[in-house]
């Protein structure tokens, strides 16, 4: 139930103008979207992970500068529960880094973590071998399986030079929707349009892909 941003430039962008326009959607959100959030992106090609646990329409976001990369996720906490800041996302080890939105009930699969999308990211990566875009597929595959019930289940994970990407929804599709917009030198997957923009293209549901 959260709201996920991933920008890829071509060439720096600065950081407070993206994460305003991400702000104010958490923020108008039919959702409340403020039980933290967080953002990871890259410096130098490093990743830089930032996590607050207040939420973002509250963090003074001038303090971020310039990147050619950043994810972030803006959380809603499921039944309000377990709301301290290392469960905020991004979720990331070494090479890759994950943001959820969603709802599953009654999930039966064995895999580490606090919350359900860190055990989500554990389980993709049980597949990694087979190419991170055919580990989502086969992953949320079975997960789909294995659940009583899915309102949405929608991922981006994010290397230093790809965008995977996953989206299922079921229920509420105005909500769970997600959205990207790609020109020459940037690319911008958002759970929302960002305000007074056009040139946006639905991600179509049940689908799963890679953007290089």
């Amino acid at each position: 139930m959260c709201r996920l941003l991933l920008i890829k430039s071509k060439s720096k962008i600065n950081i407070e103008d993206h994460l305003i326009k991400f702000s104010l959607i958490a923020k108008n959100s039919q959702e409340f979207q403020g039980h933290g959030w967080g953002c990871s992106y890259l410096v130098d090609n490093d990743w830089i992970h930032y996590k607050n646990i207040k939420p973002i329409w509250e963090t003074d976001l001038t303090q971020f500068g310039k990147t050619t990369q950043i994810i972030a996720h803006a959380r809603s906490a499921f039944e309000n529960k377990n709301i301290f800041i290392e469960n905020n996302m991004p979720f990331y080890d070494n090479k890759y880094i994950f943001v959820f939105n969603g709802e599953l009930r009654g999930v039966r699969i064995n895999s580490e973590g606090i919350i359900g999308a860190e055990k989500i990211f554990n389980f993709i990566k049980r597949f990694e071998s087979m190419g991170m875009k055919d580990a989502m597929k086969k992953a949320t595959k079975i997960i789909v399986k294995r659940s009583s019930s899915i309102k949405a289940m929608n991922i981006i994970i994010a290397d230093k030079t790809k965008v995977y990407f996953s989206s299922i929804f079921n229920e509420n599709k105005d909500y769970y929707q997600m959205y990207y917009k790609k020109t020459e030198n940037e690319l911008v997957i958002c759970s929302e349009i960002y305000p007074n923009e056009t040139g946006w293209k639905k991600i179509n549901n049940n689908s799963n892909g890679v953007f290089i």
